[in-house]
């Protein structure tokens, strides 16, 4: 199984400035070749593709003004334009939008193949590079692995990373164990476990929140391409990082926990993209992160032998009573609890909702029955009318 391990690492002054002229010309060379191709399309209607794109990067490097391309490695500027077409094909096939252009404020990254680094004694030795990065090795690469492909990314911030990928044949399946779980994701409790157990939303956004508003009122009123501007800038991009990194710290301990402690793991195939388009609610989606959470239980999944089972979105967990299966009409948001019009039982929402996740969730285990796979239509809803009438999508 492939996987990348990411690090980060404290490049001397000397790699730092080949590391950025790198990137600085992986920049030069995507948005010249993405700029080539929509020109070719819109002026003469013709898809310049990568063999095209390769010939013009050697006239480039040709070209007086562009000479220090060569002062460079080449097989990062090779891979940007493999990347370039990948997003293209992306774009072609419906998955992607349009490739935009690189930007300098955003960082950016080099890859390095294996004829452009060396990997000797344990340490990395990059092209053009006389002593190895200096590495802070977080967790060890697994016996017998040697990195195939070294990416280096510059973050805004001004942390340096670097990410190796590797072809793992080690088998970390765990002993299977007879538990399942349904999971319900929100914004007050992030997630609700069928048990029960209720999961607090971190809410690593509202921790820093008054900081990176002070920060960004700085940044707007600092005069543009002034160095005042660029530390005001530099400022914001370390709060944004933090934040980050708590959310991410917070989701890979708690999907960690998930995938150990259950066999069989149901969540709702969720539309977050379509979600965030709420602008009341696209600020504490978006720092809940629930794509990044069913994301990392798809792989973690897969890595220790686990089961993830997706149900329609379009199924009402929340409005379907987990007694006697009774859908109610309507249920707001703000209702948190209700009592079923039709056997009496009191339900909490979350926990109703995540029990009805799992319990749908056997049977689509079981016989497959209301799976909408990626890209497909649902064909079929598992829900119950009321008197005659089309249910309303969950609220």
């Amino acid at each position: 199984m492939e996987k990348t391990y990411r690090y980060r690492f404290y490049p001397t002054l000397e790699q730092e400035t080949l590391l950025r002229r790198t990137i600085g010309c992986v920049r030069l060379v995507f948005n010249k070749a993405l700029a080539a191709r929509t020109e070719a399309w819109y002026s003469r209607q013709e898809r310049v593709d990568y063999v095209q794109t390769s010939a013009l990067l050697t006239l480039w490097k040709k070209e007086d003004d562009l000479q220090f391309l060569n002062e460079v490695s080449c097989v990062p500027l090779q891979q940007t334009l493999r990347h370039l077409q990948s997003a293209f094909t992306n774009f072609f096939a419906g998955r992607a939008k349009y490739p935009n252009f690189k930007k300098k404020r955003n960082g950016g990254s080099a890859e390095f193949t294996k004829s452009a680094f060396r990997w000797k004694h344990g340490q990395v030795y990059l092209a053009k590079c006389s002593e190895p990065l200096s590495i802070r090795w977080s967790r060890h690469l697994p016996k017998g692995c040697e990195p195939t492909t070294i990416t280096v990314k510059l973050e805004p911030s001004g942390r340096w990373f670097v990410s190796l990928r590797i072809d793992d044949p080690t088998d970390k399946r765990l002993q299977p164990v007879d538990k399942s779980v349904g999971l319900d994701v929100g914004i007050s409790s992030l997630v609700t476990l069928s048990t029960g157990e209720k999961i607090a939303n971190p809410k690593g956004f509202d921790k820093y929140y008054h900081k990176l508003t002070k920060a960004q009122k700085t940044l707007t009123r600092r005069k543009k391409d002034s160095r005042n501007r660029d530390k005001a800038r530099l400022k914001v991009a370390r709060i944004q990082a933090k934040i980050c990194d708590s959310r991410i710290d917070h989701l890979h301990k708690l999907t960690t926990r998930l995938v150990r402690e259950n066999q069989t793991i149901v969540v709702e195939d969720l539309a977050v993209k379509n979600m965030v388009k709420n602008p009341k609610l696209a600020r504490a989606i978006s720092d809940a992160s629930w794509g990044e959470f069913v994301r990392q239980l798809e792989y973690k999944a897969k890595w220790y032998g686990r089961t993830l089972v997706k149900i329609d979105r379009w199924f009402p967990s929340s409005k379907r009573c987990g007694n006697c299966g009774h859908v109610v009409e309507r249920l707001p948001l703000n209702v948190r609890s209700w009592n079923c019009p039709n056997c009496g039982t009191h339900h909490d929402r979350d926990i109703n909702a995540a029990q009805n996740i799992l319990a749908v969730g056997h049977t689509v285990t079981v016989c497959g029955a209301s799976v909408r796979p990626d890209g497909h239509k649902s064909k079929g809803q598992l829900r119950k009318t009321v008197q005659g009438k089309k249910q309303k999508p969950k609220s």
